[in-house]
C-alpha cells in the first residue's frame, strides 16, 4: 500500500515522501495510567467487550485497510473514529503523522480485533520528523470533532502525556531492533467526551504548541446497508 506525505520540517524545505506500507499496527490500551486502564476495561467488560489479553495490546491490521482518502464506507451505522498519532519509518527516520482507528462498535462486543480490521483506517497526508518533537512530545495535543444535529462538536482532546511514548510502544511490539521499514503504528487515543458514539463525519488534529503547527485530516462515512 503506497502512502504519500508532505514532510514538513522546521529545519529543511518541505518534501513529498512515498511510503510502501506492508504492515499496520494499532496499539490499544496504550495509556500510562494503569489504574485508569483497568477501570475502563471493567466498564467495557460490563457491556460485553472482552478483556484484552495484554496491556498494551498490538492489533495487526491489513495494510490495504489504510487510506488517505476523505471518504470511507462502513457496513451499518455503528462505527466511529478515534484520533491517534501515527508513526512510521522512512529512509531510516521515524516520522509522525495522524490517523483514525475507525472501529465497528457493534462488532467490538464480539471481537475487538475483528471490529478494528473491518474498518478502513484513515491517515493524514502530512508528517513531521519525530526528532523535531521528541523533546516536547508530552505537550502535543490530540483533538477530534464530530457532527451532531448539524453542529461541529469537540469529541476528543488531550495531551500526549497521558499516553505511552512511541519508543516504548515500538519496542513492545517489535523488540529492541525497532520498527522495520514498511511498518506503521497508531499510538493510542483519548477518551471520547460524552462517550463513544457514531458519526458520519470525523475531523482530527495533532497540534504542536511549541512549534505552533498542526496536522489535520477529515473524512466522511458512507453507511452501507446491513443485510442478512
Amino acid at each position: 500500500m503506497k502512502l504519500f506525505f508532505d514532510l514538513i520540517s522546521a529545519r529543511a524545505a518541505a518534501q513529498l515522501v512515498t511510503v510502501d506500507l506492508h504492515q499496520c499496527i494499532v496499539a490499544g490500551w496504550a495509556g500510562r495510567d494503569l489504574a485508569a486502564i483497568e477501570h475502563h476495561i471493567e466498564e467495557l467488560a460490563a457491556l460485553g467487550v472482552p478483556r484484552p489479553s495484554a496491556v498494551p495490546l498490538y492489533y495487526r491490521i491489513a495494510a490495504n485497510q489504510v487510506s488517505q482518502d476523505g471518504e470511507l464506507q462502513a457496513v451499518g451505522p455503528h462505527s466511529s473514529g478515534e484520533a491517534e498519532v501515527f508513526v512510521f519509518m522512512h529512509d531510516g527516520q521515524l516520522l509522525v503523522s495522524l490517523a483514525s482507528d475507525h472501529t465497528d462498535r457493534k462488532l467490538e462486543s464480539t471481537s475487538v480485533a475483528l471490529s478494528k480490521q473491518l474498518c478502513v483506517k484513515p491517515v493524514a497526508r502530512t508528517a513531521w520528523p519525530f526528532a523535531e518533537v521528541a523533546a516536547h512530545w508530552d505537550a502535543l495535543i490530540l483533538r477530534s470533532w464530530i457532527e451532531e444535529n448539524g453542529q461541529r462538536v469537540l469529541y476528543q482532546e488531550g495531551a500526549l502525556a497521558s499516553l505511552r511514548p512511541p519508543a516504548e510502544l515500538i519496542e513492545g511490539c517489535f523488540g529492541p531492533a525497532g520498527m522495520p521499514a514498511g511498518a506503521g503504528m497508531t499510538c493510542g487515543t483519548m477518551a471520547a467526551i460524552g462517550g463513544i458514539r457514531p458519526s458520519t463525519t470525523f475531523e482530527m488534529e495533532l497540534f504542536d504548541p511549541i512549534l505552533d503547527r498542526r496536522i489535520r485530516h477529515a473524512y466522511r462515512v458512507e453507511v452501507l446497508p446491513e443485510v442478512a
